[in-house]
């Protein structure tokens, strides 16, 4: 069992209509998400829309977050940048505020060598005493963290835990076959999770566990009971959720359904913009449809 949990929600962050954070609501939010599958929180990640925030907004946040349910919940702070140096400021600030664990993606536009990603998780690794999390996003950093640099920085003792979204399971197992049992592999993709559970990950940091985290947690904790048919079954009912909210950027669609179930996430900073009406409609359909069935089951 990794120290993280097994559901660990990529926390947005919500903001009023002036685009000023919403501090009332982070608060309500992060209460809602621990009491509905979340184990824990990554906070400052790209769902928190971190590139938008200010360093004193992203010290606030984890505050709040921390103070609300810091003593029932694993707090994970996205301190990682694409600068080596200011991820070790934000990493240290983070540490003195108490949180539980850091997570540092890929240091993005910068493209750096296999061996560039190294020297930097291992600079920021080494002024802190807290656990790290890599976070492996081709997508959104524009190069590949490979699965024999994973296995370098696992050997490094506070390096504990990778998120991988890659979406590319041959290099989820290579990675499960190069690191030691204790080094856990989250899936950094919401409709990959059962499948990076079955080749060695330990769960899932989740954009979706915002509206259906009781459904995540039960998904996964069937699958580790041996239960795999179920697992598969809850997978298949959540797996159009999983495509939707990611019709368009994250976390622009998930942003408008935690807005639809009531709680008050505001509006995406820019240059992200709101969903069309027409993903908008496609958006809710499938969470409807989804509600009816869910409580018709």
């Amino acid at each position: 069992m990794t120290i993280y949990g097994e559901v660990l929600t990529a926390m947005l962050t919500p903001f009023n209509e002036d685009l000023s954070v919403n501090y009332p609501e982070v608060k309500r939010l992060a209460r809602y998400l621990i009491e509905n599958g979340s184990d824990g929180l990554v906070v400052l990640g790209s769902t928190g829309e971190s590139p938008t925030l200010t360093m004193d907004e992203k010290l606030h946040i984890l505050q709040t977050v921390k103070d609300e349910v810091g003593e029932e919940a694993c707090i994970i702070a996205g301190t990682g940048t694409n600068d080596t140096r200011s991820s070790i400021e934000m990493t240290i600030e983070a540490e003195k505020l108490g949180v539980d664990g850091v997570m540092l993606v890929a240091p993005y536009y910068n493209k750096p060598p296999q061996e560039g990603f190294y020297q930097h998780f291992k600079a920021v690794a080494e002024m802190t005493t807290l656990p790290v999390m890599i976070y492996n996003v081709p997508g959104r950093s524009g190069k590949n963290i490979e699965a024999r640099t994973i296995a370098r920085l696992a050997d490094i003792e506070n390096i504990v835990a990778v998120k991988e979204s890659s979406g590319n399971l041959n290099q989820v197992s290579e990675i499960r076959r190069l690191t030691p049992p204790g080094f856990s592999i989250y899936s950094g993709d919401d409709s990959l999770t059962l499948p990076i559970l079955a080749v060695g990950g330990v769960g899932i940091v989740s954009v979706a566990a915002h509206v259906v985290g009781k459904e995540i947690k039960q998904m996964v904790q069937l699958f580790k009971a041996g239960k795999v048919h179920q697992a598969a079954q809850l997978h298949s009912r959540l797996l159009s959720l999983f495509q939707g909210i990611f019709i368009t950027t994250n976390p622009i669609p998930i942003k408008m359904l935690v807005n639809h179930i009531g709680i008050e996430a505001g509006p995406v900073r820019p240059p992200l913009i709101g969903l069309t009406e027409q993903e908008r409609t496609v958006v809710l359909e499938i969470f409807t449809v989804l509600q009816s069935s869910s409580s018709g089951a």
